[in-house]
């Protein structure tokens, strides 16, 4: 997804291969008090598993961009004196939260990762077959067979990162988003005068009621009318709004036409997933400082009347405390409504 030399990744797709289960033993027991011993087999260790685990240090996917095989260890044979065989070694792989596991051919879901520390296994290594200690009977005094290990799982699997955060930017490109970013948190997003100079998901910590509180906002890339279909940059961008709690679409003040452009970003994101118009949501007029108060008034007569609207001048640093304040009641809101 992002700019060539980006270390952001969000999206990779690799083949694990979990452990084979050890045989289990067929070893009859011997010695010099006991010639014909019975049998003494011991099972076969548990092939390795493919674990994911959610690590908040981990932001991208990218060290498995490199790793497109990831093999388990297999179980260790059973041996004598009912001795079951070791464990083979777990692959345990460090993923970033909000990362979702699928089956690469079937593109079905299969855990999403969202707390820390939390370990989902996404391949499971064999079982370890039984030794011949557990097949002797009344009848059968002396089997001389044992189970062999199950295969471990093995297949292709997508692996894609939705960016967690409280507050998700909603604009097109050069709607102000990353100045805001870098005003009101301690991110330092790259900024210029030119469409998708933001080419992957920025995250700030917004400090709030004097630093007491706090909120994640992500800058998601700007949209484009049809990036929902996949164009421009497509709707990989799309998806890391999904997790947001609330939006916040930024138009700027001198939009040629600020109700038809929230109407295209609502469109957008209607087309990609309708569920997201559901979310709580707050519309700022950008660049405001360029406006008097005449100007202002005019504006504030075409908003949209069923959104909280707010005018804001990262620049300038004007109506960004009003601006907290209607997002963390949008934040609690949503918070509720769970």
């Amino acid at each position: 997804m992002a700019g060539e030399g980006s270390n952001f990744i969000d999206y990779v797709k690799i083949f694990c291969a979990a452990g084979n289960g050890g045989s289990g033993s067929t070893h009859l027991m011997r010695s010099k008090e006991d010639a014909k011993g019975g049998p003494d087999g011991g099972d076969g260790g548990r092939g390795g598993h493919i674990i994911l685990r959610a690590n908040r240090n981990v932001w991208t996917l990218l060290p498995l961009k490199y790793k497109k095989h990831v093999k388990a260890g297999i179980g260790g044979h059973g041996s004598k004196n009912t001795s079951t065989g070791a464990d083979g070694w777990d692959e345990v792989l460090d993923v970033p939260l909000g990362t979702i596991a699928k089956d690469a051919d079937t593109e079905e879901v299969l855990f999403e990762m969202t707390e820390d520390g939390e370990m989902q296994i996404l391949r499971y290594g064999g079982l370890g077959g039984r030794g011949n200690n557990h097949f002797k009977s009344a009848t059968r005094q002396t089997p001389r067979y044992a189970q062999p290990g199950t295969t471990g799982e093995q297949g292709w699997n997508i692996l894609e990162l939705k960016v967690l955060a409280d507050v998700g930017l909603v604009g097109f490109p050069n709607a102000g988003k990353s100045t805001l970013l870098s005003v009101i948190t301690a991110a330092k997003p790259k900024i210029a005068n030119y469409a998708f100079t933001t080419l992957v998901p920025n995250l700030g910590i917004v400090k709030y009621r004097e630093n007491s509180q706090s909120f994640v906002m992500a800058d998601i890339p700007g949209i484009i009318e049809g990036a929902s279909e996949g164009k421009g940059l497509g709707h990989r961008f799309l998806r890391h709004i999904e997790r947001n709690a609330a939006l916040l679409y930024m138009i700027p003040a001198d939009s040629m036409d600020i109700i038809k452009e929230f109407e295209v970003l609502q469109n957008e994101l209607h087309n990609f997933n309708p569920d997201l118009l559901d979310k709580e949501k707050i519309l700022a007029v950008t660049k405001s400082d360029m406006l008097d108060e005449e100007l202002m008034d005019e504006i504030k007569k075409e908003l949209p009347e069923n959104v909280e609207c707010v005018f804001i001048s990262a620049v300038a640093q004007t109506g960004l405390d009003k601006l907290k304040d209607l997002l963390w009641k949008k934040i609690e809101l949503s918070k509720e409504n769970d």
